[in-house]
């Protein structure tokens, strides 16, 4: 399929948007620019990164994608990595920090990473590479996780390789660290109208996508779309479902992928399914298929995200795009896309009484339902599109360049 031009996301964001993008891009002409992370698919941040590498291209950046190789030694490390600096306490082993930097060594000597004007680094996995680089460019780190109560021996542990970065980028005000003298910028993620995940689907496609994995419409559908991860409280959705069909007769559908650079994906579905066995009307599903995520955020009367610590949140953005009233964790940065009572409804994590009472109340009012939708549309329109996330790096870009 042919890259899609920036012009193209005029019918969304406007003219001005798409002219103050083209603005912002000519101090930029030429830049050679890197990304590095460690997934090609699987979460929010290969989904970003597939529809900007383009646009910037588009707009006089020479912009490429490069993939941090690892076995799942190191991914058993960076997940440690990862729940740590979400406040999980955790240990490591002196061969697992030198595996998890022997391996950025090797990434770093051999990849062309000199050849580039910026480096972005994204997310804990390839951090340190930049310690074993020669530096003749800005390197910037995006951290897309939920920072604000990181475990601090872990902390301290990476902030000596966060040092060396001439700018950091996170996702929410609350995720600025006040020990971090490094410059931070906040950047929220956005979608891509014009993605599988996100266009608009005829009736009849999306009947078929649903025919084809077996879901019917006899009654009102709940979805859940995010990793099988602890963090996305998997079982805590199978428990706001318990609850909510005392009161209306409805199906839960949890779609779910295992990213590659997450290993601890296959034991969270092993006991999601123990449960499910139990239950009725539970479909799971793993499959990578974004246009049957886009026809369910559409046919479902409610998408919840349960997460107990979130560092964004992109599904609920794709949801309230489709016009879907979502309820949702009060965490990282989820009440930047669900404002309460206007685009969704927010509970404390662990609150499955006060979020199965919400959904209830919303599957029992149709005009509810369509008002926080339409509203939650157009709050995406004006906030969480692909051409604001261009314009924010673009701004950051020429600060660094």
């Amino acid at each position: 399929m042919e890259a899609l031009g920036i012009e193209q996301y005029v019918p969304y964001v406007g003219e001005e948007m798409v002219a103050a993008v083209f603005q912002a891009a000519r101090p930029l002409y030429g830049l050679r620019l890197l990304h590095v992370n460690s997934t090609f698919h699987g979460g929010g941040v290969a989904g970003m990164l597939h529809s900007l590498i383009p646009l910037m291209n588009d707009v006089g950046i020479n912009a490429d994608w490069s993939l941090l190789y690892g076995d799942p030694s190191l991914f058993q490390v960076t997940k440690k990595l990862h729940n740590a600096l979400q406040g999980e306490p955790v240990e490591l082993t002196d061969r697992e920090v030198a595996d998890y930097l022997r391996v950025n060594e090797a990434f770093a000597r051999y990849s062309p990473l000199a050849d580039h004007d910026i480096i972005i680094v994204h997310d804990p996995q390839p951090l340190p590479m930049i310690r074993y680089q020669q530096r003749v460019n800005p390197w910037v780190w995006r951290c897309h996780i939920d920072i604000s109560t990181p475990h601090d021996l872990v902390w301290e542990a990476l902030k000596p390789f966060i040092l060396r970065y001439d700018g950091v980028v996170v996702s929410s005000e609350a995720f600025r660290k006040p020990d971090l003298p490094v410059d931070t910028h906040i950047i929220a993620p956005a979608i891509d109208p014009l993605s599988e995940l996100n266009r608009e689907l005829t009736t009849d496609e999306l009947a078929k996508k649903l025919d084809q994995y077996k879901i019917p419409l006899d009654k009102p559908i709940l979805v859940q779309v995010s990793r099988f991860d602890k963090w996305k409280d998997p079982l805590g959705v199978l428990e706001v479902f318990r609850r909510v069909r005392e009161a209306v007769d409805c199906r839960l559908v949890m779609v779910g992928n295992m990213a590659t650079d997450d290993p601890e994906g296959p034991q969270i579905f092993s006991q999601v399914q123990e449960q499910v066995q139990e239950m009725g009307d539970v479909h799971l599903i793993t499959q990578t298929d974004a246009l049957l995520v886009n026809a369910l955020q559409r046919s479902a009367a409610v998408v919840m995200q349960l997460s107990r610590r979130e560092g964004f949140g992109l599904t609920v953005s794709e949801a309230l795009w489709k016009e879907t009233p979502v309820v949702a964790t009060n965490v990282g940065g989820i009440p930047q896309q669900v404002l309460h009572g206007q685009t969704g409804y927010l509970v404390e994590p662990g609150d499955y009484e006060g979020a199965a009472g919400l959904v209830t109340r919303l599957l029992q009012d149709p005009e509810l339902r369509q008002r926080i939708g339409s509203q939650g549309r157009e709050h995406v329109r004006q906030n969480f599109l692909m051409p604001r996330l261009l314009l924010d790096w673009l701004r950051v870009l020429v600060e660094l360049a």
